[in-house]
């Protein structure tokens, strides 16, 4: 199922992509423990590859080793869900900031082009198309901010806190007010960074982060 097509790509970074990805999409699931041998033969690859894998994994804190079972899927509580949110925004408004600093009129239309593919998702309630797309949506905004150092944090943080941002979008009892808010939202920072205003920039993307976290724990809160 995890079986890895070999590509140009270092096999290794093929296959830590792909337990990443697993991870975070709920394929294999919080608390599931992960053995060697099934991880070997599901991706087809060694055991050494399959160890700086997992290595990694433990790095960024998408799964731990416990004593005498190995590595686990992690369980990430509401608790962690929240701290990871208030670190969301920071970076994400840093993001917004350095992007009315750096970014091309290129990379300007860009950001518009990839937010009109994200209303048009919404449009149509596609929770997994809206999440894939307002990935791409801020993938175009990392890259404008130009800061390497930033976005391989952003990128680690996101890897953690994925599993709750799709709950935020898919949960059936999303609020269809949340929807529309984001969409505002998403629309005012494109419009503070094209009159390159960084302050404001920064201030609604900071706000839209805030937003989304009190989304997802109001969920977490009446599935408990």
């Amino acid at each position: 199922m995890l079986k890895i097509q070999k590509q140009a790509a270092p096999l290794r970074q093929q296959v830590l992509d792909g337990l990443r990805q697993a991870i975070i999409t709920g394929q294999l699931a919080p608390g599931q423990r992960l053995t060697e041998r099934e991880l070997i033969q599901m991706m087809g690859v060694s055991r050494t590859v399959i160890r700086e894998a997992l290595r990694q994994l433990e790095t960024e804190g998408l799964i731990e080793i416990i004593p005498n079972t190995g590595p686990v899927v992690r369980e990430l509580t509401a608790a962690e869900a929240k701290d990871l949110y208030r670190i969301r925004a920071v970076l994400e408004g840093l993001t917004a900031r350095l992007f009315v600093e750096n970014a091309s009129k290129e990379q300007v239309k860009n950001l518009s082009d990839a937010l009109e593919i994200v209303i048009d998702a919404y449009n149509q309630g596609n929770a997994e198309h809206v999440l894939d797309t307002k990935n791409k949506f801020y993938d175009a905004l990392y890259e404008g901010a130009n800061s390497e150092s930033l976005g391989s944090m952003l990128a680690m943080l996101h890897a953690r806190i994925w599993r709750w941002r799709a709950l935020g979008l898919t949960h059936p009892k999303r609020s269809v007010v949340r929807s529309r808010e984001s969409i505002k939202n998403l629309r005012a920072i494109l419009a503070a960074i094209k009159k390159r205003d960084a302050e404001e920039a920064e201030r609604i993307t900071i706000e839209e982060a805030h937003k989304a976290a009190e989304e997802v724990m109001r969920l977490l809160d009446g599935d408990t």
